[in-house]
């Protein structure tokens, strides 16, 4: 046979043996078909014959992971024990339709309302919650104080029940007098290095003038990457710095120490408007910075001995 007659047949067999692979597959994938088909009417049991007979890997089942279950709060009802006994003492059991009554009604249907005498000035100028107690499940003791145009004050407990999804409460019980809270023993203050006049002092004292009086920007006195704006608008014309005290030894001393030191300090000042003096106080934390002192945070509260806020 010619090489040219050789050459046109394997031409022709190339298709003709793709062409039969094809088929090959879509006959495969028909039987395959077909044998599901065929388990599935025989029924359950042949199905799980079928899965059975095939080999399958089975991995290891991973532990499930303990997931914390958070149970809400329960909710202070204090806010409601103090609009009760705000809308209580101003409510009179001569004139139950004041809007007044009908609240303290509503909030607390048991409890008499009272009987102040004609003329009398029992309404109270503010009513404040001062203390909540949990006495048990839903059971709550909440103390009120309530002050006079005279300067009295009486504290009043009020029994008062929360629901359990702590959207629903009820005051259970009339108010009742009591003594007010005893005064809490003072920690001693772990201020206890006093600052001379001198690069911290004067930072500290140009710092509250520019936030309390806005003479000067607040900016150039803060520390790199602190943000801080003035107090606007200004509350007060002139600040003066009475005293400055420090937690760290650091701050006495009368140079700028090395870069990122840091000290917290509270001022002492005396603040002016034209309503008068007014004597206030600061906590500061200033950290040291190409030689001068930058104040890096305004605190919030007490410093701690023995750690920075």
């Amino acid at each position: 046979m010619s090489p040219g007659k050789q050459a046109s047949q394997s031409q022709a067999a190339a298709p003709m043996a793709a062409g039969a692979r094809l088929e090959a597959m879509r006959r495969r994938v028909r039987l395959s078909r077909l044998a599901v088909w065929t388990v599935i009417a025989a029924g359950p049991v042949a199905l799980a014959v079928a899965v059975s007979s095939t080999p399958t890997t089975v991995e290891a089942a991973t532990p499930a992971e303990h997931t914390a279950v958070r149970t809400a709060a329960a909710a202070d009802p204090a806010g409601y024990a103090q609009v009760f006994v705000s809308v209580w003492l101003r409510s009179s059991a001569d004139d139950t339709t004041t809007a007044q009554a009908r609240i303290a009604q509503s909030m607390a249907p048991a409890v008499e309302l009272p009987a102040p005498a004609a003329g009398a000035q029992s309404k109270p100028e503010s009513v404040t919650a001062v203390r909540s107690a949990q006495r048990g499940a839903g059971a709550w003791a909440v103390t009120v104080a309530a002050q006079y145009a005279d300067g009295s004050v009486r504290y009043y407990l009020v029994p008062v029940a929360a629901g359990r999804a702590g959207t629903s409460f009820a005051v259970t019980g009339a108010p009742g007098v009591v003594a007010g809270p005893v005064r809490a023993e003072v920690p001693k203050s772990p201020y206890g290095v006093t600052v001379p006049m001198g690069d911290l002092s004067t930072a500290v004292r140009e710092f509250l003038a520019a936030y309390l009086t806005g003479a000067g920007e607040v900016d150039r006195y803060l520390a790199p990457g602190v943000q801080l704006t003035a107090v606007s608008p200004a509350p007060y014309t002139a600040v003066s710095v009475e005293q400055v005290l420090a937690v760290e030894e650091a701050a006495a001393d009368g140079k700028v120490p090395a870069d990122g030191t840091a000290v917290r300090v509270l001022a002492s000042v005396e603040a002016r408007d034209t309503g008068g003096r007014w004597p206030l106080a600061y906590e500061l934390t200033l950290k040291a910075h190409s030689g001068r002192w930058e104040v890096a945070a305004v605190g919030s509260g007490t410093a701690q001995d023995g750690g920075a806020r």
